[in-house]
């Protein structure tokens, strides 16, 4: 027995290494790392610890000890790092069931603080507090405002609660503000990825609740906003560029919207889409409304291909307006708050963006847009003073919150 734990001891360096060796195979035979991306060398090491973390859960998720999900979720918790700061009281909280983490500015101020609602990104299988605690953090300091970090449920242990959960934890925080000293009149809902798309939803969801103080606005960098036409320019640019490539979203879409993967392919040329739905909605989903200069190497494509009733039955849930609220009617956009939207040159959901920013202003709703020329899915992770990767980024949220 000893041999053998000896033999197991030495065997797993080898493992590793060489585990590590096909990754970086992987990245540079898979992965596009566009010219005019700065910081290209660090965005490479990046990608290649990514995929090894990913790759590790998923041989331990085959070996059944645990979830390719937990153990990312574990690899980044512990390897983030949580800043102190000496103007900024951090405390764990819940609401209800739902653990938050609240950041507040210990400053005596002779007037309340503004207010930000944080929804983190990663799919709802990734992220936490703890990844996203020096974002808001920085959040906190830099806009004199007190951040409200929602903790939601996640994959696998839970069918993803994202909406449930920061909409319930989103009105404890509005009924509790004079508590934390926040003015009623300044609370802005603030989420990035899934968490934009949070932002949507909840957004949409608290109109006309008179019991409620209003959100103020709401900012929503590089949001998913519907799950439909996945023909967009951006997709076809972009689908092979880090951190969200097509096939993690395709990914995603197998486990967030309990797709089987044999029908990705179906899903992606829309063939799940009936015709009286495309008719309806086309105005509003379609890549006419991308504008000419985002369409460089495009080929456009015959959207959505044939119906397929079978498609339609296994995909149809993606058809919901509960979950595209890109789609939601003229009467419940033009309620809407002004809205803050950031998009990145390098990412599959660029369009996404795009999209929703025509829907608003097209119904009146004051909309300011930065998209990131050099930016790319995640971009904001790196948004704290430590790691400036996106300044344009940090920048404009700072003069806009």
């Amino acid at each position: 027995m000893d041999v053998l734990e000896l033999v197991l001891l030495m065997a797993l360096p080898t493992l590793l290494l060489g585990l590590f060796v096909w990754v970086v195979f992987k990245h540079f035979l898979t992965a596009e790392v566009p010219s005019t991306l700065k910081l290209r060398v660090k965005f490479r090491i990046m990608h290649c610890a990514t995929l090894y973390v990913i790759t590790l859960g998923n041989i331990l998720e085959k070996l059944r000890i645990c979830s390719m999900t937990h153990f990312v979720c574990f690899a980044h918790d512990i390897l983030a790092t949580k800043d102190k700061d000496p103007q900024v009281m951090v405390t764990n909280l819940r609401f209800g069931t739902i653990p938050v983490r609240l950041f507040q500015p210990k400053a005596v101020s002779c007037s309340p603080w503004k207010g930000i609602v944080f929804y983190h990104g990663g799919g709802g299988m990734f992220g936490s507090l703890d990844s996203y605690h020096n974002m808001c953090l920085f959040l906190a300091r830099k806009t004199d405002s007190v951040v409200m970090s929602v903790g939601y449920r996640k994959l696998p242990d839970h069918y993803p609660a994202i909406y449930q959960d920061c909409l319930s934890a989103t009105i404890y925080f509005l009924k509790s503000l004079r508590e934390y000293g926040v003015d009623p009149s300044r609370v802005v809902a603030f989420g990035d990825s899934i968490g934009g798309y949070t932002v949507a939803q909840v957004t949409q969801a608290l109109l006309g609740r008179n019991d409620l103080p209003q959100i103020r606005a709401q900012v929503l960098v590089y949001p998913s906003l519907q799950l439909i036409n996945f023909q967009l320019p951006s997709y076809q640019q972009n689908k092979k560029i880090p951190f969200l490539t097509y096939d993690i979203v395709m990914s995603f879409l197998n486990r967030y919207m309990c797709i089987d993967l044999s029908w990705i392919d179906a899903v992606a040329r829309g063939t799940f889409i009936p015709p009286e739905f495309w008719k309806k909605y086309r105005k509003w989903l379609s890549s006419d409304n991308i504008p000419s200069r985002f369409k460089t190497k495009y080929r456009e494509p015959q959207f959505p291909g044939p119906f397929n009733e079978t498609a339609y039955q296994e995909a149809k849930q993606l058809l919901e307006l509960e979950h595209v609220p890109l789609l939601a009617d003229d009467k419940t956009i033009a309620q809407l708050p002004e809205a803050f939207l950031v998009s990145c040159e390098m990412d599959v959901l660029r369009d996404d963006t795009i999209l929703y920013k025509k829907r608003l202003e097209d119904q009146g709703v004051p909309v300011k847009w930065y998209h990131v020329e050099d930016g790319f899915h995640g971009c904001t992770a790196f948004l704290a003073e430590s790691l400036p990767m996106s300044p344009g980024v940090s920048w404009l949220l700072l003069r806009h919150l």
